[in-house]
């Protein structure tokens, strides 16, 4: 064991080192090759800023893995490749959509064949909920439409969650950890390795986002970096809670991307209920709403982190103490307090803003109102004739 954990240690300290290098590279050539987010109405920020913080935490993955080689790994270094191998290609749809602002149709079908592909390879899909009253739910054929559903919905999760800098990467090193924790006797396990690089990649492109490098340095995650977040990150998941036997039980799944997925279905809730489609881009995001209260981006971050952290550990013990069907049942009382907090702080800032709006127009309106008085300025004659007078 001491010796497995050493060398996946070492693993990732060139993770770290090759995502570092990385950053050193493509931010000079972000400019040239148009990899750069502008500010605009939506997007905040001050300057133009590189989007190539998912390419070099991509980076830093595949220069662990390759380092690692067929160390340690064994039978699962086949699913492990093959995922990485879809990756590849789901990061260069990312980086073009960063670039050529793809449309949602052509990123849906390259992400759902990349699973598919997966799933055909590996045979790895979820066929179990897992077990409630001693009867196992089985999801049959119905498993793989669901796991692609999944895998999807976690990469929208983690892009919806990158709003704020160091937020989508500090919630995806919460759910390493959570994984950790989950299988702390066996760590370091082999299904976990590739994500255990992808959270030592992170750490190079967190300095640079959070500004702890300098102006000049910072970068944003971009399109190619949710993807390798939710994409590794939820076959993770997958691998784990599907295995015979199992490494992790599928009702604490959840609690390990808690924090995404109760947001992501919050937000396409209310924009369902408004009539607008769920890919519409707002402002209505749990940490847009927080700094619109009044929070700045750091609190925001300090705060959201420091709740997705207490989520899983509260899963781990609801489920160890009270079993599985009350480890749901808490998953989604949670899930729909957090809904109506969202939805009642959206509602009070959109009233604020109409009445504010409202109070401009009336203001606008009297100032129009109001006779305008104009004075002509007196002629030199007509001067000379009231000195007289």
């Amino acid at each position: 064991m001491i010796s497995a954990a050493h060398t996946v240690l070492s693993a990732c300290f060139v993770s770290i080192g090759a995502s570092a290098l990385g950053l050193c590279v493509l931010v000079p050539i972000s400019k040239p090759v148009g990899l750069l987010d502008h500010p605009d109405k939506r997007k905040r920020h001050a300057f133009a800023t590189p989007l190539v913080g998912g390419l070099a935490i991509f980076i830093g993955m595949l220069a662990g893995w390759l380092w690692l080689g067929q160390r340690f790994l064994g039978p699962a270094q086949r699913f492990d490749d093959i995922v990485l191998a879809s990756a590849c290609v789901l990061v260069a749809l990312g980086a073009l959509d960063d670039r050529y602002q793809l449309r949602v149709s052509v990123r849906v079908v390259v992400q759902v064949v990349a699973i598919l592909t997966v799933i055909a390879t590996t045979g790895t899909y979820v066929h179990s909920l897992g077990v409630l009253h001693g009867y196992e739910l089985k999801l049959g054929w119905l498993g793989i439409p669901f796991t692609v559903l999944a895998v999807i919905g976690l990469i929208n999760a983690f892009n919806l969650m990158d709003g704020i800098d160091g937020l989508a990467g500090c919630l995806a090193l919460v759910s390493t950890g959570a994984i950790a924790l989950l299988m702390a006797p066996d760590m370091p396990a082999p299904l976990t390795v590739i994500v255990l690089l992808l959270a030592a990649a992170l750490y190079p492109f967190l300095m640079a986002n959070l500004g702890l490098l300098g102006k000049k340095a910072k970068v944003f995650l971009g399109d190619s970096g949710s993807v390798v977040l939710g994409y590794v990150i939820a076959w993770t998941l997958i691998a784990l809670s599907q295995s015979t036997p199992r490494h992790i039980s599928p009702g604490l799944v959840l609690w390990c991307v808690a924090l995404p997925v109760m947001d992501t279905l919050a937000v396409i809730y209310r924009r369902l209920k408004r009539g607008v489609s769920p890919f519409t881009p707002d402002r209505t995001h749990i940490h847009h709403l927080l700094m619109n209260a009044g929070l700045g981006p750091r609190r925001t971050l300090v705060y959201l982190v420091g709740f997705s952290i207490v989520l899983p550990f509260g899963g781990v013990v609801i489920h160890a103490e009270l079993g599985a069907v009350a480890n749901l049942v808490a998953f989604v009382v949670v899930a729909a307090i957090y809904g109506a907090f969202t939805t009642h702080l959206e509602r009070t800032q959109a009233a604020l803003i109409r009445s504010a709006d409202a109070s401009a127009r009336r203001v606008s309106g009297n100032a129009a109102s109001q006779p305008v008085i104009r004075f002509r300025p007196k002629s030199h004659g007509q001067s000379l004739r009231n000195r007289r007078n």
